[in-house]
């Protein structure tokens, strides 16, 4: 005998919990300014320490070579591009983490989640609403910094023309769209983080346990990146592809070592998702 589940009049489970509620939700939330704030103010900080320390507008360092940072001053393209470089290693997985990882831990220790379910809110769309939120915030994070930046650094160094390190430069009518391909390979290289943070979310009650915990694994990733004794070992790690971004930034675009990472962490991503959800529908709910 088959069981009959009824269905209250006009319920339909997509319309529960409807994504511009969640992202109102979380755009109200005191963090959510707050790293805001500190993204759209580091391109100042920056500015600040060259005037004070003077720039170098690409003045050869003391090895004799040219870096990113060197150029910095040469053009607002360049500053963001610097901006970006700067950042990327840890500063941008901070949002990344926490927007993920805040989303359904920050509900159990408000003992909240379950009356979510109980509105009724299906466990799959509540994970899936709030990590489209999550996700849409942690862009809007990569983008407002450079965003910041190349203002910022228009208006202080002027619009220019990209120029390399390695020598060369890149019209200024280029520079935008490979500063946006930077973006977009910096937020699919933190998809790993933004997978972490959101499985440990679904693992615990504790916001933080799930954010710091997402952190210290992916600084224990690009520890192992470090370790050159691993060998080719290391081209599974997503840190090992980080900073392959920097091949948008060459006179011809090369799409390799990009292509590779995106891969990698793609990959690892769609598996913690997976396990999030997974999970999370098996879970007794108890906060």
């Amino acid at each position: 005998m088959s069981a009959v589940t009824e269905v209250a009049a006009g319920y339909r489970a997509s319309r529960t919990l409807p994504l511009r509620v969640e992202a109102l939700r979380q755009w109200r939330r005191r963090r959510t300014l707050v790293m805001g704030g500190v993204l759209a103010a580091l391109p100042f900080v920056m500015i600040i320490a060259f005037a004070v320390g003077g720039g170098q507008d690409g003045r050869r360092g003391g090895d004799g070579r040219i870096t990113l940072i060197d150029t910095a001053t040469a053009s607002g393209a360049n500053f963001a591009a610097t901006c970006l470089f700067v950042s990327a290693g840890f500063l941008l997985v901070v949002p990344v983490a926490l927007f993920c990882g805040d989303t359904v831990a920050s509900e159990a220790s408000w003992s909240s989640l379950r009356y979510l379910l109980a509105s009724p809110v299906p466990r799959a769309r509540l994970l899936w609403s709030k990590l489209v939120v999550a996700l849409g915030f942690s862009l809007a994070a990569m983008v407002l910094l450079p965003v910041v930046a190349l203002a910022a650094g228009t208006a202080a160094y002027g619009w220019g023309p990209l120029k390399l390190p390695t020598g060369g430069s890149l019209a200024a009518a280029d520079t935008v769209p490979r500063l946006a391909l930077v973006v977009a390979f910096v937020f699919v290289s933190q998809l790993v983080t933004a997978g972490l943070a959101f499985w440990l979310s679904t693992r615990t009650d504790a916001p933080l346990g799930a954010v710091g915990g997402a952190v210290g694994l992916t600084i224990v990733g690009n520890v192992l990146d470090a370790v050159t004794a691993l060998g080719s070992w290391r081209e599974f790690l997503p840190a090992h592809w980080q900073f392959a971004w920097a091949d948008a930034l060459q006179p011809q675009l090369e799409w390799g070592g990009m292509v590779k990472g995106t891969a990698v962490s793609v990959s690892y991503a769609l598996v913690l998702f997976a396990l999030a959800f997974r999970g999370f529908s098996r879970k007794d709910i108890v906060s």
